[in-house]
């Protein structure tokens, strides 16, 4: 069942936010999140924390400097998603910039697997030009075998990563980790592109002190944000202020068509417009396409893509990730259907958790798949795929108030010759397990799971920043929400309001389209994957939005959820 609920606020700080200039509908929701007036939402690079707050940095530019004194080929390690290909055009593009020789190796997903290890050490040490120095990007942190391998063969490396570390931190010579225990950074929420940009200032910083420049023309690193804004969205990770500055930051440059090469033709290539650029672009069209490389093909190509500055040879790049990305929204629609056939069998209320798998699954996708079952049911979902190395490959996602890499945690522990390996976030983990051990996973997850989380969890509740009047629902309204950056953490208003269902519709039978009365005025709506009609008289969080049909524009809601 679905229960929508209203945001608490401040309305002394609502009405000093609508003093300020805001309307109050979005001065309620700024007030909701923590705003409490006009400057905490200032965009400009002067607000951001400064690089040497975050530990790491120094000792990084330090060897980073040095490498560039002895004339050394440093290698990045980078991750197969979009955060690891913007942080691997940001790197590549900052040390060339800064006077570094670097490459760049992006492991297989199939074929190598997630981030550094032993075998991708082997493989980059075999290159040419022999690394002297790894530096990983948007991975690292988990990689203490890697590490000793790499010492082995006598290369150094520096880790550069955001995500939860392991029971053993690698013997790096530098480790850059906001979510390191010991870290102080206030900001937790830096993306993996985030977290090599700041080593990059810092770099540029310490190589400012050494005399690098004299005649004061420094690089510009400010020309990176493009890519920085990017896999911050992409990675959806909680956009704070800091988050917030660097995405802002990115958008501007590219609605200011300022932009990379790769970055315009993957606009170009998703029908967006460069100059009207905002947060849902990016997540909706841009990262899908790629993502889709590092599901179904090789990233590099997605890579290539952003470290182009040839605008014909980035057009075929970019055209050639949207038909990856034809193929895995195709390849995601067949196993979504086969996935509901088998949850339609199922009593979902009855149980705390959903596993699924299925030996026709593409590896790739499972994680897509297991998102999408996861906002339909309100359970944790974890899908599973054969991989050729014959382990089964699973991907989850998870809802409030249930950690998924500490369920994890739990069940490799009950289940040791079970599960092989396992690692994530609170509401995504990935893991690898045994072939023959799927069953007593799925048991063992759902008794753990069910043990440890309070039922009230699996309600699904819908924040809300209120109601509206029919005449607070104007195009003025939609276009101040456009001008803010929102995202993970930090959303766009959500509206609620009861209505009057005075027609529905089925569209391409997956979409309810609506027509609502509220207050005498009738405003057109639609829910997204959503087939069940309503009834009469609803209530529904919406989202007011414009909609542009042949040179017309009108406001639209976007429905959310239904109570």
């Amino acid at each position: 069942m679905t229960k929508i609920l209203s945001r608490a606020y401040d309305p002394h700080t609502a009405e000093r936010l609508t003093r300020e200039g805001y309307l109050p509908p979005i001065a309620r929701a700024l007030a909701a999140r923590g705003i409490c007036e006009r400057s905490d939402l200032d965009q400009n690079w002067q607000g951001m924390l400064p690089p040497g707050m975050l530990e790491g940095t120094r000792e990084a530019a330090e060897r980073l400097a040095l490498a560039r004194a002895r004339h050394e080929h440093v290698t990045i390690v980078a991750d197969y998603d979009c955060d690891g290909a913007t942080a691997c055009a940001v790197g590549i593009r900052g040390f060339r910039m800064l006077g570094i020789d670097a490459s760049y190796f992006v492991p297989d997903r199939v074929l190598h697997g997630y981030g550094l290890t032993p075998t991708v050490v082997d493989i980059v040490a075999a290159r040419n030009p022999r690394p002297n120095l790894i530096v990983t990007v948007d991975n690292g942190v988990s990689s203490a075998a890697a590490v000793e391998r790499a010492r082995e063969l006598g290369i150094e490396v520096i880790v550069t990563d955001h995500h939860l570390p392991g029971p053993e931190l690698p013997r790096a010579l530098a480790i850059v980790n906001p979510n390191l225990a010991t870290s102080k950074f206030p900001s937790k929420n830096l993306a993996g592109v985030g977290v090599i940009y700041y080593v990059l200032l810092a770099l540029r910083a310490l190589l400012r002190e050494q005399g690098a420049w004299p005649d004061g023309a420094q690089p510009r690193l400010d020309t990176l944000c493009d890519f920085v804004a990017l896999g911050t969205v992409a990675d959806v990770v909680k956009l704070d202020k800091n988050n917030r500055i660097l995405v802002s930051q990115g958008l501007q440059r590219i609605r200011n068509n300022r932009t990379h090469a790769g970055i315009e033709a993957l606009f170009q290539i998703s029908g967006k417009n460069i100059a009207t650029a905002c947060v849902r672009d990016f997540g909706f069209a841009v990262a899908p396409r790629i993502n889709a490389a590092g599901r179904l093909s090789t990233m590099e190509n997605g890579i290539e893509c952003l470290l182009s500055d040839d605008p014909a040879a980035a057009l075929a790049l970019a055209d050639s990730l949207n038909s990856i990305n034809a193929e895995r929204r195709e390849l995601e629609g067949e196993m979504q259907t086969a996935a509901e056939e088998i949850l339609d069998s199922v009593n979902v209320d009855e149980r705390a958790t959903f596993s699924l798998y299925n030996p026709g699954f593409n590896e790739g996708v499972v994680g897509l798949v297991a998102a999408r079952l996861k906002e339909r049911i309100h359970r944790p979902v974890i899908v599973f795929a054969p991989t050729e190395n014959g382990e089964l490959k699973g991907s989850g996602r998870s809802i409030p108030g249930i950690h998924l890499r500490d369920m994890l945690d739990l069940v490799s522990k009950a289940l040791p010759g079970v599960v092989i390996r396992f690692g994530g976030h609170a509401m995504a983990a990935g893991l690898s397990i045994r072939p023959d051990g799927y069953q007593e996973f799925a048991q063992a997850f759902e008794e753990i799971v069910r043990t440890h989380v309070e039922a009230s969890v699996f309600e699904r509740v819908v924040l809300t920043d209120g109601g509206l009047a029919p005449d607070e629902i104007t195009e003025r309204l939609c276009g101040e929400i456009e001008g803010q950056i929102w995202g993970q953490g930090f959303e766009a208003p959500l509206f609620a309001n009861e209505f009057s269902v005075l027609n529905q519709t089925l569209l391409k039978d997956a979409h309810l389209k609506l027509s609502l009365g509220l207050g005498g005025q009738r405003f057109d709506a639609i829910f997204f994957r959503h087939r069940d009609p309503l009834p009469t008289r609803v209530r529904i969080a919406y989202r007011p939005s414009i909609n542009e049909f042949r040179g017309r524009r009108s406001v639209q809601l976007v429905a959310e959820a239904a109570e």
